[in-house]
């Protein structure tokens, strides 16, 4: 099986950014943890990161046509605002598509709580930690 994982902004600064929120692992302790579940799994794994929206989109779209056959999506603080990625996952039908997020977005500042990009996923996994991500790559795999 082939899997997208996409983070979007800030992600690349696990670790560094609110170590109490986020936790103390670093990115390159995700992308480990990724490739290790990957291996576990017999799954070719992709992660993408940027900072920007149109990467972002640009990735999706791609994933289309690349023989992707599940996607796990953080995307940050674009999740409460960004209708073009949420137009975007809306777009890919073929494929099953998780919303991940490390910490309790509903738990944490009003705004976070709102995602409009989760109406256009499968199934959103929040609170969990770094793990968020094993048990989305789970959940594609037993789909």
């Amino acid at each position: 099986m082939k899997i997208l994982v996409i983070n979007g902004p800030n992600l690349n600064f696990l670790g560094i950014r609110e170590p109490g929120v986020y936790g103390t692992i670093d990115y390159n302790g995700l992308l480990e943890m990724i490739a290790k579940k990957g291996e576990e799994e017999n799954c070719r794994i992709e992660v993408f990161q940027s900072n920007h929206e149109g990467a972002i989109i640009d990735r999706l779209q791609d994933a289309y046509f690349d023989g992707t056959e599940g996607i796990v999506i953080n995307p940050g603080a674009y999740t409460h605002y960004s209708y073009a990625i949420r137009d975007a996952l809306s777009s890919i039908t073929t494929m099953k598509k998780v919303e991940v997020h490390i910490s309790d977005i509903t738990k944490r500042e009003g705004f976070r709580a709102n995602s409009v990009t989760k109406d256009a996923c499968d199934y959103q996994i929040y609170g969990k930690g770094l793990d968020g991500y094993l048990l989305a790559i789970d959940y594609l795999i037993k789909k």
